[in-house]
């Protein structure tokens, strides 16, 4: 349960860092046992919840995508240090119709495994 609750802490300062404004919740599950699913809500930052009265939701998830994407690294660093184990894929996602819930989801290689990290492999 420790690790659950590191992990949501550790999301939630990128969330900081990355866009000036955490999550109101986090919360990390297992779901399985190589895969990691951080439920972020309430995470727009006041431009974004701009967008979204515009109804610019295209425009406001490909943005955020892109950021979720081009720091690849920064999210699945605490994840490997936190597990032990090597990422194999991140999956980030958000729906634009629920204030700001954002879903990082992390697939880990098997405990003893030698395949590259996640991190390695380019994304944008």
């Amino acid at each position: 349960m420790f690790l659950l609750s590191q992990v949501s802490n550790e999301m939630v300062r990128l969330y900081k860092e990355g866009f000036g404004r955490g999550p109101n919740r986090a919360r990390t599950y297992w779901a399985g046992n190589d895969t990691l699913t951080v439920l972020l809500e309430d995470t727009f930052t006041p431009a974004e919840r701009n967008l979204v009265k515009m109804g610019q939701h295209g425009r406001l998830r490909e943005s955020r995508t892109f950021f979720q994407y081009a720091s690849v690294r920064e999210f699945c660093e605490p994840v490997e240090r936190l597990t032990g184990r090597r990422v194999r894929a991140f999956v980030s996602g958000i729906d634009t119709e629920v204030d700001g819930l954002s879903v990082e989801t992390f697939v880990l290689h098997p405990q003893d495994s030698d395949a590259p990290s996640r991190i390695t492999c380019p994304s944008v």
